[in-house]
């Protein structure tokens, strides 16, 4: 198979494309030919080896924490039905889904629908899971203002549709018109360019904001959250997770704390994402789509902050 490699850190170019064994899957485990992996931008954090402490890598080591495709091989004690099945699965921290096959655990196993393609899948697998469970803690109503920083993210994308479909008037805050032109037709009712200065003058007082961009631009969007509204920080590309002080004007704050899930409700998450997209609620944004070897592209479009959408890599 191939499959990248990290060696040391350092920038994109340390992702190295190699060939090994395929894996073998042990018990309670299934090997999947890749159709598309998924990557998130705090991967461009352990590559670089700013990883530590909350996700700390041994190297060499093998990038890739999701995967969707086709079981091939299982494991003992595992079902042999699965063999054939289209699936999309966490493969754990680093668990190696860059790759051509990947080993997953039975019991991470989602299928995916015949009207689900798998890169769509792929796209939910992390993004539609923290999509709903924010929606699952910062719930959103018809009449509702709510502004979403970072929204041109595959996350961001797609919580523009869910609450615009909700009902909700949807302020998108992303960076350049490329960007904010895709939230338009994603529902968004007002777009604003939040790398200009001053950006939060166009944005009257919102009843939520759902904060995946941290740093500065989530300080700046938690001055504009009305008494009695709330405040998500479950983002952090900009510069560490957003927090103030809540009590100053009676926000109800949380943290990317409130969408650490167990492997069962993540699990039953991504299901719920995968059907969603199946029943056409919302469409991921996919907005990139690498060959394995171009890996390092990749990740240099996301640290660069040109991708728009999921970022995606394919055999």
């Amino acid at each position: 198979m191939r499959v990248i490699e990290v060696a040391r850190f350092g920038g994109p170019e340390e992702l190295v494309l190699v060939d090994a064994p395929a894996p073998v899957p042990g018990p309670g485990q299934v090997r999947i030919a890749v159709a598309a992996a998924d990557t998130l931008w705090l991967e461009t954090m352990v590559r670089a080896g700013r990883g530590d402490p909350f996700f700390p890598v041994d190297l060499p080591y093998r990038p890739g924490v999701g995967v969707a495709g086709t079981v091939t091989t299982v494991g003992g004690g595992v079902d042999p039905q699965w063999i054939g099945r289209r699936v999309v699965a966490s493969v754990g921290h680093a668990g190696g889904g860059y790759a051509t096959e990947a080993l997953a655990a039975a019991d991470a196993l989602v299928p995916v629908p015949d009207a689900v393609a798998d890169r769509d899948a792929a796209a939910v697998l992390h993004d539609g899971v923290t999509a709903l469970a924010v929606l699952g803690i910062a719930p959103v109503g018809p009449g509702d203002r709510v502004l979403i920083t970072a929204a041109a993210g595959g996350m961001g994308a797609i919580l523009v549709q869910l609450i615009a479909a909700a009902g909700a008037t949807v302020i998108a805050a992303a960076r350049g018109e490329a960007k904010l032109s895709r939230l338009r037709a994603l529902g968004a009712g007002q777009v604003v360019d939040y790398s200009e200065p001053d950006w939060t003058r166009s944005v009257a007082p919102v009843d939520t904001v759902l904060d995946g961009a941290g740093g500065s631009y989530g300080r700046a969007a938690f001055g504009l959250v009305r008494p009695g509204g709330r405040f998500s920080g479950h983002g952090m590309p900009a510069g560490g997770f957003a927090t103030g002080p809540a009590g100053a004007h009676d926000v109800t704050t949380t943290g990317i704390e409130a969408v650490q899930l167990s492997p069962a409700r993540r699990r039953a998450l991504l299901s719920e994402a995968v059907q969603a997209v199946a029943a056409k609620r919302f469409e991921p944004l996919i907005g990139q789509v690498y060959p394995l070897a171009d890996a390092p592209s990749a990740h240099r479009a996301i640290e660069e902050r040109t991708a728009i959408g999921k970022t995606l890599l394919v055999p």
